[in-house]
């Protein structure tokens, strides 16, 4: 689970931006956040590291339930970052499609095209939280 370095970095940096958009994010980012930092939390329930060279059904599932959470919230708020942070999450599900249908990927290309859209999804996040946050201070809000 955490037991390299590079995944505890992933941790902290998923942990404050989902805190920030808490934070400082309105109702769309603290869905978007809250629906990242669940869907984390529970790949690494799910997750089976001795199965490493076929399809993991539970983080397939995962992914396109988080497909689902990102394509309502562009639906519904109508915010820019929804729109990357789904364009990316569907560039995740697409690879786990694609190594479903036995294209005969590298797996390390795979595992390196969800890892860095997940950090994709994680900065469309921050933005948007961001831009949330300076609306807010600009209208006199906050």
């Amino acid at each position: 689970m955490l037991d390299t370095l590079s995944s505890q970095v992933g941790a902290v940096i998923t942990v404050a931006v989902v805190a920030f958009a808490f934070l400082k994010g309105d109702e769309p980012e603290r869905i978007g956040a809250g629906a990242y930092g669940l869907g984390w939390f529970a790949s690494l329930l799910v997750q089976n590291d001795s199965q490493l060279y076929g399809v993991q059904w539970g983080m397939f599932a995962l992914d396109v339930l988080m497909l689902g959470v990102l394509a309502a919230l562009v639906w519904r708020a109508r915010r820019a970052w929804a729109v990357w942070a789904a364009a990316l999450q569907l560039l995740v599900v697409t690879s786990h499609v694609m190594a479903l249908t036995d294209v005969r990927p590298p797996l390390a290309s795979v595992y390196l095209a969800i890892n860095l859209a997940g950090y994709g999804i994680l900065i469309a996040i921050a933005v948007g939280t961001f831009w949330a946050w300076q609306e807010r201070r600009a209208a006199g809000i906050e």
